[in-house]
């Protein structure tokens, strides 16, 4: 019975376990996670989303207070159209973060950066190029372009010095998202080095309607599969979403996948930059505490935990300090909401939104507990100490049950020493 330390993922000469962790936002996917990822051989992602606040709390910047004293006087104005990123800031951080975990990295694996589309900053254009080639000037592995089309960004970055060196691929839910981005960008002479394929049963943002489960991964996949073939397109696919157990990803491997994303079961890692207390709510979840809805401002349907303290929060735009979702006329669909709330309840001292959430707070304060389809059988994966919580688990121990691991099975973690 095959593992999936029998395959290996080819960038040209270099090989890799064909595992990679998904970038998961706002420094949940921290620099430790990344850097146990590419010791191990494998490829870890940062998230290049909210860098700013990431780095003001990592390394004492001042990127949120700066920006914040800024636009004050603007805090009570329904209008945020003035309130916009200092570019140089933006790179800077960019640079902080991204060459901080490249200096650090050791082994013979990669470190990417999963990038954001729609955190359009309220200046889309020219604050996603700052961003990717910011990246790349930071020394990164590659970049994941997600959360979109992308279908302008290969040509932001075409004239960067290492548009040609660096990995970049994209994250689609279709063949046709596919076969949109690559007519976009045929004329760059410049095919994306790997497909990640995100499926129905992912975590946070999704790439489907409120009729996700009508779809499958494996389908999906498939399909993908069959056309680059047809096309004599050799790009890696990467399948993503659902992949609980070693076994599972090997069911890919085996069928033309060139590696597997996870992420769900690294959530419950130290690495991982959740708190504690609320991974300990991820292992107790059931299925019915997961549900996907529609209170992300992006517009695009979200997977989180019934719990999650941003399902329902009045909290008041807080775009002079973030603003990460203000669209390039310095709207964002949480303002709409909140604003109607208001409206509709002048005199009240605490209000409920129920359709939108400040997504940029609530990020930022660990508010939206984003997760997978599979987080309920997290608790499966460790040991219930004898206080009632849950034994966290290395990313180590993860990164190799899924190498290692055959028939299904997970390995539990080591008794911890009391």
């Amino acid at each position: 019975m095959k593992c999936v330390n029998d395959f290996r993922l080819k960038f040209g000469k270099q090989e890799l376990v064909p595992i990679m962790i998904g970038g998961m936002g706002v420094d949940i996917s921290t620099a430790e996670l990344a850097l146990e990822a590419a010791r191990l051989g494998g490829i870890g992602h940062l998230s290049d989303a909210m860098l700013p606040t990431v780095t003001d709390r990592l390394l004492n910047t001042n990127f949120v207070k700066s920006k914040l004293k800024q636009y004050k006087y603007n805090v009570a104005n329904t209008d945020k159209s003035k309130v916009q990123f200092d570019l140089g800031q933006i790179a800077e951080s960019t640079r902080l973060h991204l060459s901080r975990a490249m200096e650090a990295k050791r082994g013979s694996g990669m470190i990417f950066v999963n990038c954001m589309e729609k955190l359009t900053m309220n200046a889309p254009r020219e604050t996603l190029r700052v961003r990717l080639h910011g990246a790349l000037s930071a020394g990164i592995d590659g970049i994941t372009l997600s959360a979109g089309l992308h279908l302008g960004s290969f040509a932001l970055m075409e004239d960067h010095p290492r548009f040609r060196d660096a990995k970049l691929g994209i994250i689609v839910s279709s063949l046709r998202a596919l076969q949109i981005f690559l007519r976009k960008n045929a004329k760059l002479n410049r095919l994306p080095d790997y497909i990640v394929i995100e499926g129905p049963l992912a975590g946070g943002h999704l790439g489907f309607g409120l009729d996700w489960m009508k779809y499958d991964l494996r389908e999906i996949c498939r399909e993908i599969y069959q056309y680059l073939q047809a096309e004599k397109l050799d790009i890696p696919i990467i399948p993503a979403g659902g992949i609980f157990t070693g076994s599972d990803a090997v069911s890919y491997l085996e069928t033309g996948a060139a590696a597997v994303q996870v992420a769900t079961r690294f959530t419950a890692t130290h690495e991982c930059g959740l708190p504690e207390k609320i991974v300990q709510e991820y292992f107790k979840a059931n299925e019915e505490d997961i549900e996907v809805n529609m209170i992300s401002p992006t517009g695009y349907p979200m997977r989180m935990l019934k719990k999650s303290p941003a399902i329902g929060a009045g909290i008041r735009p807080n775009c002079e300090a973030y603003g990460y979702l203000l669209d390039g006329n310095g709207n964002c669909a949480y303002i709409t909401a909140y604003n109607a709330e208001v409206a509709a309840h002048p005199n009240a001292k605490k209000i409920s939104v129920r359709d939108k959430t400040c997504l940029c707070t609530a990020m930022r304060n660990f508010d939206c507990w984003t997760c997978g389809h599979y987080t309920y059988r997290l608790k499966d994966t460790t040991r219930r100490l004898p206080d009632g919580t849950y034994q966290i688990l290395t990313a180590e121990h993860v990164f190799m049950d899924y190498q290692f691991s055959t028939d299904n099975k997970i390995a539990l973690p080591n008794l911890p020493i009391i």
